[in-house]
């Protein structure tokens, strides 16, 4: 043998869970094998092996394939003194992950430039290539997505947001994050706060439209809930006073034969969070005080258990006659 001859690639003795050839391997995985530095250099050439990310190689020639940027971008995260003794270590997130999550806006994997890699704040790791660091404080429970972990919508939306400047696009993936049932406005709110988006214009913009999208479901759940289940029909979105008297807020439905009154908690949380809670709880005492009962639902309560909640309200409406009688007080519309 000299020079000239060339390498012939010795079989690896890594192999996959399902027995297929391994297409991926990292520089560690590799030298756990007993393949030294130099013989992994040696098959890197034009016709062999490729290293797609530092200490991450493709096992095969030609392009990589969307999962195998997947899995690279997951193997780099979790090289050798990067992975943190307990928790989630590494999971892919922004863009890629709302792909996974199957959002019609998102764009395909093969479209990406980029794929946000979401690790533990306390990780040696830097952006590379075609993969960007994204830290969290606290690594959220990643759900698995065609064999890969992936992060929870709100926070591979926030986390998407973080690149955009299109305002368009920004409203649109927060309007799909709730219309396509994946969480409430709220959570997505919160992940917005976290990532201190909340100062960016464009952002605030479509956070406006996606409560505006989130109280609209919600009370359409509401109407269906009254209609499924056979409740009384209320007076829907009024205001309340007292003859002569100070407004004493407005309720999404009212019976006033029984005294009863729904709201929808379609907070978002806010900076301002626990004085407008204050206010709610301020105005539901006061009801309360007049002989108004108040059946607090929140989207979550309605989206998971509608039955559950039919059953609240119509418990209320079943109690009032044991009750004192209410207050009088004027229905107005909303």
């Amino acid at each position: 043998m000299n020079h000239n001859t060339p390498i012939t690639p010795r079989p690896l003795p890594l192999s996959s869970r399902t027995g297929r050839a391994q297409r991926l391997a990292s520089a560690d995985q590799l030298r756990a094998q007993g393949v030294p530095a130099a013989e992994v250099a040696a098959h890197c050439r034009p016709d062999g092996w490729q290293q797609l990310l530092p200490g991450v190689f493709l096992l095969h020639p030609g392009p990589p394939t969307s999962e195998d940027r997947l899995k690279a971008a997951l193997l780099y995260a979790r090289r050798a003194g990067a992975v943190p003794p307990q928790g989630p270590d590494a999971m892919i997130t922004g863009l890629a992950a709302l792909t996974l999550h199957r959002f019609p806006s998102a764009p395909p994997l093969t479209a990406l430039d980029r794929i946000d890699v979401l690790v533990p704040r306390t990780r040696r790791l830097r952006s590379t290539g075609w993969v960007r660091v994204v830290r969290a404080p606290e690594s959220p429970e990643p759900v698995e997505l065609t064999g890969v972990p992936v992060a929870p919508v709100a926070r591979a939306v926030a986390d998407a947001v973080s690149g955009l400047t299109d305002a368009e696009t920004v409203r649109r993936l927060l309007t799909e994050a709730v219309r396509g049932g994946h969480c409430e406005p709220g959570v997505v709110v919160r992940e917005l706060s976290r990532a201190r988006l909340l100062s960016r214009p464009h952002v605030v913009d479509a956070v406006d439209a996606l409560l505006a999208e989130g109280r609209s479901l919600s009370e359409q759940r509401l109407y269906e809930m009254v209609r499924e289940f056979a409740l009384p029909d209320p007076l829907w979105n009024v205001d309340l006073r007292l003859p002569g008297g100070p407004h004493l807020g407005g309720v999404d439905a009212y019976w006033p034969d029984q005294a009863v009154a729904v709201e929808l908690d379609t907070r978002a949380p806010r900076q301002d969070d626990d004085e407008l809670w204050t206010e709610y709880t301020r105005k539901r005492e006061h009801l309360e005080r007049l002989g108004i009962t108040v059946v607090h639902l929140t989207p979550r309560k309605l989206r998971e258990a509608m039955d559950q909640q039919a059953t609240v309200v119509r418990t209320a409406l079943m109690a009032a006659p044991d009750r004192q009688p209410a207050t009088y007080v004027v229905v107005l519309p909303r």
